[in-house]
This record gives structure tokens, C-alpha cells and sequence, in this order.
């Protein structure tokens, strides 16, 4: 296995952690963009590209590009995501970046606010707006999460060009099979208690979904209240929440090796985003939600924070890493699968996004 390079974005700035002995040790670096918050990144292994997702209160938000694994950044010119002028918007945060599969090279995907999906068929140089979504019909009815109102998960399919999901709050789970002309709500089973129907068309709080490696069809969601599992292509959802301590959080994560496989961090609820007990635990599932075990060994006790959406993320290696950054800034990283935590780096920022890439 080759190093591991594992990218921390945080309220104030990016750093950096990366380990050549198995993932027991760090050597840290940062920050970068200091004082400017970093709740996006991806890193594109079709070209070693890493993507960011900057914001700055004075400057604005952006996207900036380093293709040497962070020696240097580069910004393009006027900004890689500009609203026509009929939109009236303006680009408010940069929430998703999503480079697609190696068959598609050059294509990547971002998910902002505004609620709207981008495209980029130059690794993340320039994005265009995807018309139809941002045109659909139910859009003035997409509230806004506590978080704002943004599309927060993009997952291509890995075999059919034509089909992509997306997910926002608050809006729900929405499918394109015609690659982007026309896009359809997928919320058949997805509750939203807090609506007159509690099982709308669309209008759910969806907080994150994954897709799992063994199948490009089967899908697990973590709502507002709710954990679910579709395994007809997002056309129903059924709930998984039996066996875990509660079904709020923010976390959904599908193993990229071994089919069945997820993983969640529960939180009370939305009155309460803490730990169950104050106890920061990893739930995991091996058999698509039928059973989940509890993981802890490493992770605190006494925790009064949460898990943001993209502040946990997986690695590629054989077995997988697991990571996950905590809103006190500590950052935590597992290279069994979740089941014993080391501690990364401690008193960061407050942690908003995790990236981890296998290289060589």
C-alpha cells in the first residue's frame, strides 16, 4: 500500500495528514487558506488532482485546483462557478465535489448553494450549471437544512452515463436517467415528520446517501430521523434504523470493497445532535442493515459535539480506512474498518470535511 494522504478541511483553513507506515502514524501540514472555511474536497484519482471548496467572507466563495498534492494552489480566473445572469443567484458555498469514474475522464461534479448541481468536463477548472434541475418545477419548494439550502450528495452511476443522483436539504433524493435533461423526486418510503404529510413526494431532509460497491443499485440514506436502504435504484426505501441507538446524524458511508457494508454515526436527535450518552461510537453493518455493530476503542467518551455530513469519509486500502473530525477539531482515523480509532491530530478548527486517497 502506498501513503496515505488524508485532507481535513475545517472552518478556518485546510491542513493536511499523511502516513507511510499503515495509517499508525501522521506527519501534519497546514494551514492552507487560512481563516477561510473548507466544507468541500475531493481528490481525483483519475489524475491526482485535488479539488477544494474555499469560502471567504470578504473574497467569496470559490474553487481552487492543486495538481502537486497541495504544494501549490490555483484558482481560475473570475471563479470556476458563476450563475448566468437570468438566475438572479449567486454562488453562496461550495458544498460537493465529485469527480465520476475513470471511463468518464474530466468530468466532475459540484453540489452548492444555491441548491444546484454543476458540471465540469475539465477536472474542475470551469462548472456549468445543469439547467434542468436548477429549472425543475418543485425548486421554489426546496426549504433550506439548518445548514442552508444545498445539493450536498452527488453520486454518479459507475456504469450508465445517463444516470446520476443527487440528494439536498431540504428537497429530498432526485434522479436524472437521461443525463441531466429531466430530473424525477425519489422519496417513495423517506419520512418527513415534520410536514402535514409525513411521506411527501419530496420536501425530506435527507442528510447524506452512499451507494453500495457490490451493488450500483442499492443505496443507504441517513435522514433528518430516519436511517433507510433502497435496493431498486432510490424507486423505494425501506428503514434499517432497528439496532441502532437512535436514527438522527449526519453520516452515510458504503464500503468501496466488500458489498453489504455501511457505516453510520447516530446522534439523539435533532434536538439534541450529541452522542447517545455522550459517546462518540461508529455503528457498523455488514449485511445491509439487518445488523449493526458498535465500534468505540479510541473514540471518547464524554463528547458533546457531532459529526458534520462530509466530516467522515473512507479510504480505498485493504481494509478500509475509516476517518472521521469531530466539530472540537480532533480528527480520528481507523485501518481496521472502523473498529480501533488512533487519534490524527487534535484542536483544529471545527471540522467540516475529510478526504482520504491511497497514492502510488
Amino acid at each position: 500500500m502506498g501513503d496515505v494522504l488524508l485532507l481535513i478541511g475545517t472552518r478556518k483553513g485546510l491542513w493536511t495528514a499523511r502516513s507511510s507506515d499503515d495509517r499508525r502514524t501522521w506527519d501534519i501540514s497546514g494551514p492552507e487558506f487560512l481563516m477561510r472555511e473548507v466544507p468541500a474536497l475531493a481528490y481525483d484519482p483519475r489524475t491526482g488532482r485535488l479539488l477544494a471548496g474555499v469560502g471567504s467572507e470578504h473574497w467569496g466563495p470559490t474553487v481552487m485546483r492543486s495538481d502537486d498534492l497541495g504544494a501549490s494552489w490555483q484558482e481560475t480566473e473570475s471563479g470556476s462557478i458563476r450563475f448566468p445572469e437570468d438566475t438572479g443567484a449567486a454562488l453562496a458555498r461550495v458544498w460537493q465535489l465529485a469527480p465520476d469514474t475513470a471511463a468518464r475522464p474530466g468530468l466532475v461534479w459540484a453540489g452548492v448553494e444555491p441548491t444546484s448541481l454543476w458540471r465540469s468536463t475539465d477536472g474542475g477548472e470551469t462548472f456549468e450549471l445543469v439547467r434542468a434541475l436548477w429549472d425543475h418545477p418543485h425548486r421554489m419548494e426546496w426549504g433550506p437544512g439548518a445548514g442552508g439550502a444545498a445539493v450536498h450528495t452527488v453520486l454518479p452511476h459507475p456504469t450508465d452515463d445517463t444516470r446520476v443522483l443527487v440528494a439536498m436539504s431540504a428537497g429530498g433524493v432526485y434522479l436524472t436517467e437521461d443525463g441531466g435533461d429531466s430530473w424525477r423526486p425519489a422519496n417513495r418510503g423517506i419520512s418527513a415528520y415534520f410536514m402535514p404529510d409525513p411521506y411527501p413526494e419530496y420536501g425530506q431532509c435527507v442528510h447524506k446517501v452512499a451507494r453500495d460497491c457490490g451493488d450500483p443499485d442499492r443505496y443507504y440514506a441517513q435522514n433528518h430521523r430516519g436511517v433507510y436502504r433502497s435496493d431498486d435504484g432510490a424507486a423505494s426505501w425501506q428503514s434499517i434504523a432497528d439496532g441502532l441507538p437512535a436514527d438522527f446524524g449526519f453520516v452515510a458511508l458504503a464500503s468501496p470493497r466488500t458489498p453489504g457494508t455501511a457505516w453510520f454515526i447516530p446522534l439523539v436527535s435533532d434536538g439534541e445532535r450529541i452522542p447517545p450518552q455522550g459517546r462518540l461510537r461508529v455503528h457498523r453493518t455488514r449485511d445491509g442493515g439487518a445488523t449493526w455493530t458498535e465500534f468505540g476503542p479510541g473514540l471518547p467518551d464524554g463528547c458533546w459535539n457531532s459529526v458534520l455530513r462530509d466530516a467522515a469519509c473512507v479510504d480505498t486500502a485493504d481494509p478500509t480506512g475509516f476517518y472521521l473530525g469531530t466539530r472540537d477539531g480532533s480528527v480520528y482515523a481507523s485501518s481496521d474498518e472502523g473498529e480501533n480509532f488512533t487519534v490524527v491530530t487534535e484542536h483544529l478548527p471545527d471540522v467540516l470535511c475529510v478526504r482520504a486517497a491511497v497514492l502510488g
